[in-house]
Formats: structure tokens, sequence, C-alpha cells
């Protein structure tokens, strides 16, 4: 695995004419004329209506949306001023960058730019509508039952990490440069779910049960359920960060979503889609995940870089007793995808089994304690998938000549009136 990846894991309308139009009269004996129209006066432009006094751009109840009024006397921003919470800076104003890890996060993730229907599907149809499960390359009824848990689970999982992005993470983060980042993210985010429902068109599986499995689904539930208590209250439009209790909360959330969520629930369905693809199996939808997981390697050191800096600024925060917290919930959050995984492959299959999947769940739980500062959870364990490193390597330019040019379909699409 290249250094770089190692440090992430294992992170018209037309104008129209504004002028009179003539037509036909009513009467046919009557000849349209050309009518002038009188001229008008331009109406006078109102001058701008200043604010009397100062308020804070950035809202000065939450120094946090950037909707507020502008302080005209305020002093331009120091980056001294700038700080990840609670900052009264002007969040409107990129520049002096504070964090530069955060704007690289950005450049890296515009660097990584694709799009799902750049990868083709013909030999996943194909694969997934040969139901005769005898066949060398057809897939067997475990592994379709695999297949159909894991795409259940990430169906809408981007979309809940989306709306914790959207109405809790972005309005109580105060930095520019890292709210940059997480409008980059949060576009990921919607390229995933748009993958999934590229795949579920593709392969003309039930939508229904696809999309409600986080509903139908217990052991899916159950993780989906589990975050959820950690942003409900965050997206309340009354919160506001400023408290030691509220500053822990927002904490609390970017663990549950970033640490764990991002960091460690999506890493059994990785292992096992990959696995697929190893065997030149739905090498499609494997290509895909390749991208997913490259991006959620920045997403997650991002999310633990900006942990790490609020720690740092408030060091109040991580008390003995809120680290005591975390660990609990990363045990938990390991128990309930050691869950997860035993349901998704009751039996073993691909080279995989769940107790190694519990095994790697271990290894990436500690490794996550490590990135956050904490003890490791579990005894010693070593990595029982290390070709998982390989797949962070993918460079996408080696399926230029397997693949759609999409510059060319692009323009071929475009409509010229």
């Amino acid at each position: 695995m290249s250094d770089f990846w190692n440090s992430f894991d294992e992170p018209s309308a037309a104008a129209g004419s504004t002028g009179a139009r003539t037509g036909t009269l009513a009467a046919p004996a009557v000849t349209p004329q050309a009518v002038t129209p009188p001229a008008l006066a331009p109406a006078p432009i109102p001058s701008p209506v200043l604010p009397d006094t100062a308020a804070t751009i950035s809202d000065t109840s939450s120094g946090t949306t950037g909707l507020g009024s502008i302080d005209r006397e305020g002093g331009r921003v120091s980056v001294g001023e700038k700080a990840m919470i609670n900052a009264r800076a002007d969040v409107n104003q990129l520049l002096p960058l504070k964090y530069h890890w955060g704007w690289e996060k950005y450049l890296a993730g515009c660097n990584n730019h694709w799009m799902p229907t750049e990868v083709s599907m013909q030999a996943d149809i194909a694969m997934w509508k040969n139901e005769n499960s005898d066949a060398p390359t057809a897939l067997t009824e475990a592994e379709r039952t695999m297949l159909k848990r894991n795409l259940g689970f990430f169906a809408t999982a981007e979309s809940l990490v989306a709306n914790n992005i959207v109405l809790a993470v972005y309005r109580q983060l105060t930095n520019p440069e890292c709210r940059q980042y997480l409008l980059r993210q949060a576009f990921e985010e919607a390229v995933h779910t748009h993958t999934f429902q590229y795949i579920c068109t593709s392969l003309g599986l039930d939508e229904g049960e696809l999309f409600n499995m986080y509903r139908e689904v217990d052991s899916i539930t159950a993780k989906d359920a589990w975050a959820l208590q950690y942003t409900q209250h965050l997206e309340d439009p009354d919160f506001r960060t400023g408290t030691p209790e509220s500053d822990q909360a927002f904490l609390r959330d970017l663990v549950a979503f970033y640490v764990i969520f991002e960091g460690m629930w999506f890493y059994t369905g990785f292992a096992q889609i990959l696995s697929l693809g190893r065997r030149n199996k739905m090498v499609g939808i494997a290509e895909q995940y390749q991208y997913i997981l490259r991006d959620e390697s920045i997403h997650l050191n991002f999310g633990i870089d900006v942990i790490n800096q609020i720690k740092i600024e408030n060091p109040g925060l991580w008390s003995a007793e809120f680290q005591a917290e975390v660990r609990q919930m990363l045990t938990t959050a390991c128990e309930l995808e050691i869950a997860y995984g035993r349901d998704t492959m009751p039996t073993g299959m691909l080279g995989l089994s769940a107790d190694q999947c519990a095994r790697y769940m271990h290894f990436i739980t500690n490794r996550r304690c490590a990135q956050i500062g904490l003890s490791p959870l579990y005894p010693d364990t070593d990595n029982p998938f290390p070709w998982m490193s390989e797949m962070m390597d993918l460079k996408k330019e080696k399926n230029f000549f397997e693949t759609r040019v999409i510059e060319y379909q692009t323009g071929g699409g475009l409509a010229w009136e």
C-alpha cells in the first residue's frame, strides 16, 4: 500500500425578446398598424439601506451560520481568530487559511472525482441474471444473499451520513476551509447514493426491498438506529455549541459518524464486495466500491483531524469520563458490526468467514482508538485481510480503455438549440 493511502487507512432558457409584438385583429377589414410605445423614464435605483449598528456576519447568537448582517467595523479576520467550534471570526472568509489540512482534503476529494455511470455493469447484469448456481461463473445463493444485504445497508447509509453533515455538522463547524471540504463530502455522499440507485436499476433489483432494509432487517436497523441517537438533537435548529455539554454533544456526534459509521461500519461490506471482485465476480460493483472506499478513507481522516483539533483547542472536553464513554461507544459499535457480519454471511464464502470479519473489526476498532488517542480495546490482533490495503491504491486511469470515455459521452449528450 502506498504511503499516501497508508496515511488514510488501514483518509435555459434562452433570453427572449422584450419588444412589443403585433398581431392580426379580429375584424378582417382593419389593417394592423405598428404602434410606437411611449418612452418610459427609467425607474430610480434605490440606495442600499445599511444598518446603523454593527452586527457580526456570523450571527452573534451562534457564531456559526454566516447569514447574519454585515459588521462594517469588525476589522479583517486574522488566522488567530479562527477555530473549529464557537469561533467569532467571519465564517464567510476562506482566506487566510488556518487548517491547511482541511483545504488539502478538499483538493484530494476533487482529484478523486468519479461517477458511477462511468463503470460498465454489463458483466454484472449477465452474472446476476444467470441463476444456474452450478455454473463456475455464477453466484451462489449465499453470495446473492450477502450482496443484497450489503447493498441494502449502503443504499440508505450514505443518505444518513449526508443528512448528518448538512443538518448538524456544517451548522456547528465554524471554520470555512473545513466547511469547504464538507461541501465536497456532501456531494460525494450524493454520488454514493447515486451508485446504489445505479446498481439497483442495472440489476433490476426490488427497489422497495433494497431501500427499506434499514427498517426491515434487524442487524441493519440496529446500526442505523444506534447512530441516529447521536445526531437527533443536533439537527434541532435551536441547538448551539458554546457550553461544555453542547460541545461534547457535537464531539460525540463526530465520533459516531466519522469514526464509527464511516470508519468502522463500512469495512465489513467493503471486504465482502471486494472479495467478490478478486474472484472476477460482480466486477462493476466491486470497482465502484473501490472508488467509494477511497472516498471514505478521506472522509474518515478528515473527521479524525477535526476531532483531534477540537480536542487541542478545547482540552476540557476530552475528560477521563468522556474518554470512557467514547470507548464504550466503540465497543458497542464493534459488537453491532460483528452481528451484521454474521447476519450477512452466516456461512463461509469467497475465502471469508464471519469469524474473520469479527477479527477484522477488532483490528479496525483498535486502529480507530489509536487515531483519536485512546488505548486499544482488544488484545493484539493482526489484519486477516491484508489485501484490502491494495484496494485503496486503485488508479482510476487503469480502466481508460475498458470504460466509456466520459468527456466524449458528455459532449455527445449536449442538446444544442
